[in-house]
């Protein structure tokens, strides 16, 4: 039986839901999600032996949402972790990210190994640290209008995502859009995604009203302020420059997930040290744990069995 609970963690108050016993395995959503997206996951993983928690996390959900953008770096995100972990009485994890949760699971990784039993990316591979600040690398391969730029202006995409929610979600999730995401001039970022006159058998309208409540709790620019400090973690994390991921290590994609315009899946074996498998799913797009719950499961278990 799925049980919700708060707790004070890292200095906010985090929401999340838990089902299980056995081995802790944290569940991290992406952008613009809840803890409801691994809503096909929970269940099965607890039914084979794991103590699973799926977070709300800083700025989402039912979990207090910051006013100040510098309160989302990748630093405070995988604090709330780790304060998660310390708050549920547990030594260690297997951390599970997908979209912008894939990112802190690898960090938590990276940074506090001693605590993470095993962590699985889905949809974001690791990436060794760039060059130069990362927004000025996108902007010259994508432009002025990638996405990642788009969000930075203060207030903008807040307001075209706040102006229908219902909209947003139904293109955001049920749309299908190929290629790297580019606002174009006089444009929104929405404009890119094609309407759907029904939702695919995946989504229904009662995970769009899920989604609707959500983030008229908690409002979009939470989400969005992790974005917001892309440069902010690219200076904080200098001193962890060729560092290695050393826990075992597993990651896992849709072949046409939009992720793939932007992202490079060789890029694991090169951040992680101990990769035991990356796995495609045919067919699937970005919302994979949604899309092919069964088959997401599946690899999940077979990795989780190794540690």
């Amino acid at each position: 039986m799925v049980t919700k609970r708060t707790a004070e963690v890292n200095g906010i108050t985090m929401h999340f839901v838990e089902q299980g016993e056995g081995p802790l395995v944290l569940l991290l959503h992406g952008w613009p999600e809840t803890s409801h997206s691994w809503r096909h996951q929970i269940g099965p993983l607890a039914e084979a032996g794991y103590r699973v928690v799926a977070p709300d996390q800083r700025g989402y959900g039912r979990t207090e949402c910051p006013a100040g953008v510098e309160q989302y770096t990748l630093l405070h995100l995988v604090g709330d972790v780790v304060g998660l972990i310390e708050e549920l009485g547990e030594r260690q994890a297997i951390v599970v990210g997908h979209d912008w949760g894939a990112p802190v699971a690898w960090h938590t990784a990276l940074l506090r190994p001693d605590i993470v039993r095993g962590v699985a990316g889905i949809s974001v591979p690791p990436a060794p640290r760039a060059p130069a600040p990362p927004l000025s690398l996108l902007r010259q391969h994508f432009g002025e209008g990638f996405y990642q730029i788009y969000f930075q202006r203060p207030g903008v995409a807040e307001a075209e995502f706040g102006a229908d929610p219902r909209t947003t979600f139904r293109r955001l999730l049920g749309a299908s859009s190929a290629g790297a995401p580019v606002v174009r001039d006089g444009e929104g970022f929405l404009d890119r995604f094609t309407d759907v006159d029904r939702l695919p058998d995946w989504l229904d309208d009662e995970d769009i009203d899920v989604a609707v409540e959500s983030f008229a709790r908690s409002g979009f620019t939470g989400g969005l302020n992790w974005y917001r400090n892309i440069d902010r973690n690219w200076e904080l994390l200098a001193p962890w420059r060729g560092k290695p991921i050393t826990p075992p290590a597993f990651y896992l994609c849709g072949d046409e997930d939009i992720t793939r315009a932007f992202t490079d899946t060789g890029n694991i074996a090169k951040a992680a040290t101990d990769v035991r498998g990356v796995v495609d799913i045919p067919g699937a797009g970005h919302w994979v744990q949604m899309e092919r719950p069964d088959e997401v499961n599946e690899a999940l278990l077979g990795f989780f069995k190794q540690l």
